[in-house]
């Protein structure tokens, strides 16, 4: 996290380095937890799930304003792709083209919208709708759409559905235009309250807007043995970098502050909640929203693997070392090590329901 932590702990980091000597913990005290297997979305529900017959589909919008549309479909047969102004697959249609099982079209000379999707029919199997991720707003660089990957079990995550971002301070009015334009009708807002007072959202019309701040302090602060185990962890990234040691600090305390959890839990079940668009963000859009992001992904059963890619993309979209790899692998360690397994975070330190859980993969999981 950007935000910095309380002074009490970076006291309490002071003190725990002078106590090192004396302590002189052994090498598995002070080891994180090797990276472990993602958790599948069906090993979170129980539920069992037939695959789509798109194994890979993107759609990348050129400087030019054209789009290149990719696919791969093995058992698809023939795949017709048209291009859309609504992520149901509905609104103004232009035929794009026709492919077979694997292929590239490219779509130029659309005329002006808020966004463009594709809708890839294949000729056996379910349409697939992928987009753009960015929407290339000049004042929310890192805004993107949460959606557009493969799940482990063969789902696709819904585009047009929940977005990722930094701050809206800076939003114009187009921007505002735009995200209104994809009926995004809620806006989570990650941020502490200085940061929500100094640069204040600027809210797509019809928009509602909650807060659910990771260092509230009604909510409760870590303390004792869960700071110091998250300061020792922390640590030893000095030797390689501050910085390093620093979100190492911080992306822990995002799993087990209890105002943290209490944030992650009033994010998502707000966005279980939702019947239409939505949006969270912090002040970035890569370190809370990062993990907030991975958490989501994690519950649907994105693997691992395309979880890291998410997350290290705010690099490309937001700024170069905006984030790194192993910052991402402190707070899964963070999981492992408080809650055991990514399943007893979500239902016993983030208080998920199945209720909720079984919501959030029927909004966002196509088949």
């Amino acid at each position: 996290m950007r935000t910095r932590p309380p002074k009490t702990t970076l006291a309490a980091a002071t003190a725990v380095t002078t106590a090192l000597t004396l302590l002189a913990p052994g090498p598995s005290a002070l080891a994180a937890p090797a990276r472990s297997t993602a958790l599948t979305g069906s090993a979170l529900t129980g539920s069992v799930f037939t695959g789509s017959v798109f194994t890979a589909a993107t759609a990348t919008q050129a400087a030019d304003g054209s789009y290149t549309v990719t696919w791969q479909a093995p058992d698809a047969g023939n795949v017709t792709v048209t291009a859309v102004t609504d992520a149901s697959g509905g609104g103004t249609a232009r035929p794009v083209g026709t492919g077979g099982a694997s292929g590239t079209l490219t779509a130029s000379g659309l005329p002006s919208a808020a966004r463009w999707y594709f809708r890839l029919v294949p000729a056996n199997g379910t349409p697939l709708v992928v987009a753009d991720r960015s929407l290339h707003l000049p004042h929310a660089r890192n805004l993107r759409d949460v959606g557009g990957y493969r799940t482990a079990d063969g789902h696709w995550v819904r585009m047009g559905v929940f977005y990722r971002s930094n701050k809206l301070s800076d939003l114009d009015a187009a921007d505002q235009a735009t995200l209104a334009a994809d009926r995004i009708k809620l806006v989570v807002d990650l941020r502490n309250l200085q940061e929500r007072l100094d640069a204040p959202d600027k809210l797509p019309a019809g928009a509602s807007y909650k807060v659910a701040d990771l260092i509230d302090v009604t909510k409760g602060l870590p303390t004792g043995d869960g700071l110091t185990l998250a300061l020792l962890l922390a640590l030893p990234k000095l030797l390689s970098s501050a910085k390093d040691a620093e979100q190492n600090l911080g992306y822990r305390l995002m799993v087990n502050a209890p105002s943290a959890r209490a944030a992650y839990h009033d994010l998502l079940t707000a966005l279980a909640a939702q019947p239409d668009s939505a949006l969270f963000h912090c002040t970035a859009g890569k370190d809370r929203t990062g993990w907030g992001a991975a958490v989501l992904l994690t519950i649907l059963g994105v693997d691992r693997a395309t979880i890291y890619n998410d997350y290290l993309a705010s690099n490309t979209y937001y700024g170069s070392d905006s984030v790194r790899a192993n910052w991402l692998d402190a707070a899964f360690a963070e999981v492992d090590r408080s809650f055991g397994s990514f399943d007893a975070y979500v239902r016993q330190g983030l208080g998920l329901s199945d209720a909720t859980i079984a919501a959030l993969r029927s909004r966002l999981l196509a088949s």
